[in-house]
Formats: structure tokens, C-alpha cells, sequence
């Protein structure tokens, strides 16, 4: 039996967490029940959050290279019914997209974004630096000129995009337009100096970088922790909230963190988690996790019950080693992973189960969506796959080919 959903405060974040308030029933110990209780720890059955932020603050953090199926990823957490209504929710400062956790992009709520670096940033900077000297990036002053300089651009919350900012750095004797560029604007995110803006340039919908410190600081008045195990315990258990069950590979893999850490966060919050070990892997999961309800497929309480589009980088597909969605016999891709070279489309997944591929080209009225699935596949669970493009090209406000 499971708590009706209320909101309770989970530090850190001077928002609320939306959490079930009572035990659950434990975690099963087959792939299939591991998948049923990710799928709900991740919102994507259950109730909706109640906003995209919501969404992003339950994960934590949101991979997002590909950043309109990202904010998709959101649309089917919650109650964000479009693209258009992810993306004034971004440019509201809610959330950004920035460099954080790995040398890739990711969302990340407002209030979690300092910390998270502080935790982060150091190994991920170190893990780039034989990049950085073959770019010339590894002097210390050097850098720190170029960010002092691009500083000096955003100053008084003038958002600029790259391509922008390029020729300017350039004007000034600092790395221009090209990969030096794209390093030192990746290495200013890492060091908190600068991150996303609203959207701008000429099309409007172009990502853009503002001063951390202009942009978040009336949203960013979580309190720091003591220290760096507070810190760990704080990603653990924010982490297993939104993803669990989950190995400790998992989480050096998504926190770009060390097996030694992730232990000693676990050691801070043993209290609140337990563990279940599924084909010889032990997987920790938090005692209190949302209700595992059939729902819509999210986005707002339109499509298919548990039938799901996932993109290449949802957080529910890349997170994990192992054990992830089961597959039947035929499947598009054999035994192998979904790889970033997918992008642009993602997993079919139906009832905890990955049954094949799917595509999206999107053109200027209207979008096509090509699904592949295993030969084997009913042609009931086909027909509940039809209505969840529908709901994808409804995300995107065009008519579905």
C-alpha cells in the first residue's frame, strides 16, 4: 500500500522534492521488476511533476547534447505539455543547461548547480587536461585571461551566443571561434564563472551564456554542505531518488565520482536506503519511492499507459550498466547498447520492456517518426505504440507523418 503523493523538502533546495511519504513495497530481484521500480523512480509512471524544473531537480541533473528531445525527456515527467513550455521555463532561469558531473551537457536546477560543481568540476577538468594542452589550453593564465575577458562581454546580464562571443575573444588576442573557443567556455561552465541564458540570436532559440553570478543568485540560496562527505551523501541520495535501484558503477559512471566516494555517501544515508542484488550485481534503491501506478506516458495526461518513446540520452536508458530494459528475441540492435550515434530517436520501451527503435525527422510543418520494433511485437502492443508518436509530435506542436 502507497501514501497518496504530497510534497516534502529533501535538502538540499529551498523548493520541494516531491516524494511518497510511505515505505514501498521492496524491490524485486528479475530485471523486470528492477525496470517497473526505475520506471516509476524516474517519474516516468506514477503521477507527473508538477513542472520540467520539478523534473529536472527530482533527476538531479539531465543529460541533454541533444537538447530538444531533452527537454521531451522532461515533457514525459511532467505536467509540460509542449517544447515551447519547457523552454520559457528554462529561459525563466528555473533551470539551465551547462557543463556539469561529465564533460557533456546537462540541466540542472538552479539551486543545485554550485555544489554540484564544487563536488565535480575538479576531476572532470583533470580528466581533459592532455585535450587542453594539444589546444594550448593547459597555462593557467592564459585561461584565465580569456575568462576574465569573457566576463568583461557578459557583464549587466548580457546574454551572448558563441558565435557571438568568438570574434570578440578573438579581437582581443583570446581563443576565437573553433574548438579553443568551445574548451574555454566549457572549462568557464566548470568553474561556475558563466552558464545557460535565455535563448537568443536571430532564430530566438539559440542557446546562450550569461554570468552565473548575475543569473542565479536570487534562485541559488540553497546552503552550501559542511563538506565534501556531506556533499556525497546529498548526491547519493538525491541520485537514488531519482534513479534507483542503481549500482555504485552507476553512479561513478554519472557523477564522474570515485567507487570510494559514492561508498561514503552511502555510509551518510544507510538509514533511508536498502539494497536488493539482481544477477549478481548489488543495487541500492531509497525505502521511500513514488507509487509504481500505471500512467499516461506523462506530458500532461495525454497517451498510451506505460508505452514510451525514450530518447538516446534519457536518464533512463544511458544511467545504467547493468541490468537495464530487458529485450525480446529480434531486437533491432541484438544484445548491444543504444549508443550516442542514435541521436535524433531512442528506445521504444512498453511495459518495463525495450522492444526496439525509434527515429524523428523533424521538417518545417511537420514531423516524421519511424519506429522499428522487434518481429515478435503483438499487434495490440503496436497500437499502443502508435499514440505515443502522436504524443511526440504533439510535444513539438506539428502533425505527425
Amino acid at each position: 500500500m502507497f501514501a497518496r503523493q504530497v510534497p516534502v523538502r529533501d535538502a538540499p533546495g529551498p523548493r520541494a522534492v516531491w516524494e511518497s511519504v510511505r515505505v514501498a513495497a521492496p524491490v524485486g530481484s528479475t530485471v523486470e521488476e528492477v525496470a517497473a521500480h526505475r520506471l516509476a523512480a524516474q517519474r516516468l509512471t506514477g503521477h507527473p511533476l508538477p513542472s520540467a524544473a520539478d523534473a529536472v531537480r527530482h533527476l538531479l541533473a539531465v543529460q541533454c547534447q541533444d537538447a530538444p528531445l531533452s527537454a521531451w525527456s522532461l515533457g514525459m515527467r511532467a505536467e509540460a505539455p509542449t517544447y515551447a513550455a519547457v523552454l520559457a521555463e528554462q529561459g525563466s532561469g528555473a533551470f539551465v543547461r551547462t557543463h556539469v558531473l561529465r564533460p557533456t551537457w546537462h540541466f540542472v536546477a538552479a539551486e543545485d548547480l554550485r555544489w554540484l560543481l564544487a563536488l565535480t568540476s575538479a576531476k572532470v577538468l583533470a580528466g581533459m587536461a592532455a585535450r587542453h594542452r594539444q589546444l594550448g589550453l593547459d597555462d593557467d593564465r592564459v585561461v584565465g585571461a580569456a575568462v576574465e575577458a569573457l566576463a568583461e562581454l557578459l557583464v549587466g546580464r548580457n546574454a551572448m551566443t558563441r558565435k557571438a562571443i568568438g570574434p570578440l575573444l578573438a579581437a582581443q588576442g583570446h581563443p576565437g571561434p573553433g574548438e579553443r573557443l568551445a574548451h574555454l567556455l566549457l572549462v568557464a561552465e566548470l568553474q561556475g564563472v558563466i552558464c545557460s541564458g535565455p535563448l537568443g540570436g536571430r532564430s530566438g532559440r539559440e542557446h546562450t551564456y550569461v554570468l552565473a553570478e548575475e543569473w542565479l543568485p536570487a534562485r541559488a540560496c540553497t546552503p552550501e554542505p559542511a563538506d565534501r562527505v556531506e556533499a556525497l551523501v546529498w548526491l547519493v541520495r538525491r541520485f537514488l531518488a531519482g534513479h534507483g535501484p542503481a549500482a555504485v558503477s552507476d553512479v561513478v559512471r554519472w557523477a564522474a565520482v570515485k567507487g570510494a566516494d559514492v561508498r561514503r555517501g552511502l555510509d551518510g544515508c544507510r538509514d533511508t536506503v536498502s539494497s536488493v542484488v539482481v544477477e549478481g550485481t548489488e543495487l541500492w534503491f531509497p525505502t521511500q519511492t513514488p507509487p509504481r501506478r500505471r500512467h499516461d506516458g506523462g506530458a500532461g495526461g495525454r497517451g498510451p499507459a506505460n508505452a514510451f518513446l525514450l530518447p538516446t540520452f534519457d536518464e533512463a536508458l544511458l544511467t545504467f550498466v547493468a541490468p537495464t530494459f530487458p529485450r525480446p528475441d529480434g531486437h533491432p540492435l541484438g544484445a548491444s547498447r543504444i549508443t550516442p550515434s542514435a541521436v535524433g530517436g531512442g528506445a521504444v520501451v512498453v511495459d518495463g520492456h525495450d522492444l526496439g527503435r525509434w527515429r524523428r525527422v523533424v521538417g518545417p510543418k511537420r514531423i516524421a517518426v519511424t519506429i522499428d520494433l522487434a518481429p515478435g511485437t503483438s499487434a495490440a502492443v503496436r497500437r499502443r505504440v502508435e499514440p505515443a508518436a502522436d504524443r511526440l509530435a504533439e510535444f513539438f506542436e506539428l502533425p505527425r507523418r
